[in-house]
C-alpha cells in the first residue's frame, strides 16, 4: 500500500513518499530566496558577463570626445564602415552583445530618423541612405550577438533642449524610433551627462516616462544608469568592480548624472542593506579616448591588462563592458582587434575547457541540506560542486549561517585562480569566506595554510590566490545573509 506523508524539518520541509517498503523518494524544499531577487532579464544579462561598447559618428572625424551639436553633418563619411567586422571581432573576443551610440551629446543621430536634420540623412555617407542602426542590428542577428543602444538625453544641437516638456516629448519620440524598428535589444544604456544645450539652458529629464516607454517597447532589455532600475554605473571608468560588489543598491532618495547619483563607494561595492537587485556594470575604453583618434593608435590596452580587467569585472559579480572606438574607416582598428583577440586567448587558456583542476573531484561538507534528516540525500550535496552544473548547487540546512566544504585535487598540478559562483536566483547570500590548503606538516597537524579571505560571491568571484599544489582545498562560508549556497567552485592556473 502506498503512503505519502510531509514531515516539518528544521531545514524547511521535506516530501517522503513510501513506495512499498524498501523504497523512498525523498524531495528536500530548496531554500528560501532572500531579497531581493533579480529579474528575468537581469538574470539573462549577468550570464552575458561580457559586452561590448561602439562610440561612432562625428567626433570620430573631429578628433573630439564631445562634440558641441555644431558640427556639419558632412563630416560624417566613413569610407569603409562593415559591421559585420565589428560582430566578427567581438565574436572572436567572446562577447556576446554590443551597444552603440545611437546619438551623443552632439544630437547627431547614427540612423535617419525622421525628428532631426542632424543624422546620416544629411551626411554624404551612402549618398544619405545609410543607416548605421541598421547595418548593426543586422549584422547582430547574423551573428549570433544581442543588440544595444546608448542613447544620450543632453542634446547640444536640439533647439527645444532646456525648454522642459517639450524637449522630454521629443526624446521620447526618438526612443520610440530606435526601439520599434530594430528587432529585440538587450540593454538601454541612458547617459547621466546634463549639460548646457545650444541655448545655453539644462533640462530636467523625465526618466520615470522614459524607463516605462523602454518597458512596454522592449519588456526583455535592462537599463543601466547610475541607478538603473535595471543594472548600474560601477563608480568608475576603468573596468573594475570592487573585492566587495554586492548587487543589491539603494537606489531610493538617488537620482542620475548631476541628480544627487549614490556615492562612488557605493557604486562600486554595492550595499548589502540595498533594496533594490542593480547589479554593476563595469565600462571601459580599450583606447584611452571613447571615440577614435589616431594618435591613441600605440596606446591600446595590452591583452595582459585587457585580461586583468576581466577578472577584476566578471570576476568580481560585475559585467564586463569594453569599448571600441571605431575608426574613420568604419572598422575596428587592427590594434585593437590583435589586443582583443589576445586576451580572449589567455582567458581560454587560464578558463576553458579542460582547465578546471576541481572538474567531478571529491568532495566534502560539514552540512548539506537534509543532513538533519537523510543523509542519503544528494540533491543539494556538495558534489554538486564540481559537476560543472551550473544550475544544481550545494547548500545547508536553513539553520546554518557556517559551512565548510573540501575538494580533492591532485597535489601535483599548481593552481592560482579559485572561482566561486552562487545561484543568484536565490539572492546574494555570502558576506565572507575563507580559503585554505593544508599546511606542509597539515596531514600530521591539522594545520591549514589561509590563500585569501574575501566578501562577496555573487554571480561569480574569482580569486587569485598564491601559486599552489595541495591534494585538498578548504572552501569556508564564514557569514552568511542566510543559508549559505554555491553552485561551483573552480580551480585554475592561469595560463603564461
Amino acid at each position: 500500500m502506498k503512503r505519502m506523508s510531509i514531515i516539518t524539518l528544521a531545514l524547511g520541509v521535506a516530501l517522503v513518499m513510501h513506495l512499498g517498503t524498501n523504497q523512498e523518494v525523498v524531495v528536500i524544499a530548496p531554500p528560501a530566496p532572500i531579497l531581493p531577487l533579480p529579474s528575468a532579464r537581469q538574470l539573462a544579462w549577468q550570464e552575458m558577463e561580457f559586452t561590448g561598447f561602439i562610440h561612432f559618428g562625428p567626433n570620430t572625424f573631429t578628433d573630439k570626445e564631445w562634440g558641441h551639436g555644431d558640427e556639419p553633418a558632412e563630416v560624417f563619411d566613413p569610407s569603409a564602415l562593415d559591421a559585420t567586422q565589428w560582430v566578427r571581432v567581438m565574436k572572436d573576443a567572446g562577447i556576446k552583445g554590443v551597444v552603440i551610440t545611437a546619438k551623443h551629446h552632439d544630437g547627431f543621430c547614427n540612423w535617419p530618423t525622421k525628428l532631426s536634420a542632424h543624422s546620416v540623412a544629411s551626411s554624404p555617407w551612402k549618398a544619405g541612405r545609410g543607416d548605421v542602426l541598421r547595418e548593426l542590428s543586422d549584422a547582430c542577428h547574423a551573428g549570433g550577438l544581442k543588440f544595444g543602444v546608448y542613447l544620450s538625453p543632453w542634446d547640444r544641437n536640439n533647439p527645444q533642449y532646456g525648454t522642459g516638456e517639450s524637449y522630454n516629448e521629443y526624446f521620447r519620440a526618438q526612443l520610440r524610433e530606435v526601439l520599434s524598428n530594430y528587432g529585440p535589444i538587450f540593454e538601454v544604456w541612458f547617459d547621466g551627462a546634463c549639460g548646457e544645450g545650444a541655448n545655453g539652458k539644462r533640462q530636467v529629464y523625465d526618466f520615470p516616462s522614459f524607463h516605462a516607454l523602454v518597458r512596454e517597447l522592449q519588456p526583455n532589455a535592462v537599463m543601466f544608469s547610475d541607478v538603473g532600475p535595471d543594472i548600474r554605473w560601477v563608480g568608475n571608468e576603468q573596468g573594475w568592480a570592487g573585492e566587495t560588489c554586492w548587487s543589491m543598491l539603494t537606489a531610493l532618495g538617488h537620482g542620475i548624472g548631476n541628480d544627487n547619483p549614490p556615492s562612488t563607494k557605493s557604486l562600486n561595492e554595492g550595499d548589502e542593506a540595498g533594496e533594490s537587485w542593480i547589479p554593476a556594470e563595469c565600462d571601459v575604453s580599450i583606447r584611452p579616448g571613447w571615440f577614435y583618434h589616431a594618435h591613441e593608435d600605440d596606446k591600446v590596452k595590452t591583452s595582459a591588462q585587457l585580461f586583468d580587467l576581466w577578472e577584476r569585472s566578471v570576476g568580481h559579480n560585475a559585467n564586463f563592458h569594453l569599448n571600441f572606438p571605431v575608426d574613420r574607416r568604419g572598422l575596428i582598428h587592427s590594434n585593437d582587434v590583435n589586443a582583443v583577440v589576445g586576451m580572449r586567448a589567455l582567458i581560454n587558456r587560464t578558463y576553458g575547457e579542460g582547465t578546471d583542476l576541481a572538474r567531478g573531484a571529491v568532495t566534502h561538507a560539514t552540512n548539506q541540506r537534509g543532513d538533519s534528516a537523510l543523509r542519503a540525500t544528494t540533491t543539494y550535496s556538495s558534489a554538486r560542486l564540481t559537476d560543472g552544473d551550473a544550475a544544481t548547487y550545494w547548500a545547508t540546512d536553513d539553520d546554518v549561517r557556517v559551512a565548510t566544504v573540501e575538494i580533492e585535487l591532485d597535489a601535483t598540478k599548481p593552481f592560482d585562480r579559485v572561482v566561486l559562483a552562487e545561484p543568484i536566483k536565490l539572492g546574494q547570500r555570502v558576506r565572507a569566506f575563507r580559503i585554505s590548503i593544508p599546511a606542509p606538516n597539515g596531514a600530521k597537524t591539522g594545520e591549514w595554510t589561509t590563500l585569501a579571505e574575501g566578501t562577496t560571491v555573487g554571480h561569480k568571484r574569482i580569486v587569485r590566490v598564491a601559486e599552489s599544489t595541495a591534494t585538498r582545498v578548504r572552501i569556508e562560508i564564514l557569514a552568511a545573509r542566510a543559508c549559505p549556497a554555491l553552485s561551483s567552485v573552480a580551480v585554475h592556473k592561469t595560463a603564461k
